[in-house]
C-alpha cells in the first residue's frame, strides 16, 4: 500500500530541519535541503519497521497544509 506524508523543512543555523507534519516524531536534520530530505525518507522507513516490530498502528498521511496571510 502507497501512503503519502507531509514532510515541513525550516531553516536552521546548521542547515535544513525536516519534520513530518502528521507523525512528528519522525525528524531529522542535513546540510541542505536535498540531504535533509534524504535523512526524513530515511527516518520515516526506519519508524515504520519500528512500529511493525512493536505493532504499533501507522500514522495515516495526506495532511493538507495550507499558508494563512497575515499582517504583522
Amino acid at each position: 500500500m502507497l501512503n503519502t506524508y507531509t514532510a515541513k523543512y525550516t531553516k536552521i543555523s546548521s542547515g535544513y530541519m525536516g519534520q513530518l507534519v502528521e507523525w512528528p516524531e519522525v525528524i531529522t536534520e542535513g546540510k541542505t535541503l536535498e540531504e535533509c530530505r534524504t535523512m526524513v525518507t530515511d527516518a520515516l522507513q526506519e519508524m515504520i519497521k519500528a512500529y511493525r516490530q512493536q505493532s504499533k498502528e501507522i500514522p495515516v498521511g495526506r495532511a493538507l497544509l495550507e499558508q494563512i496571510p497575515v499582517e504583522v
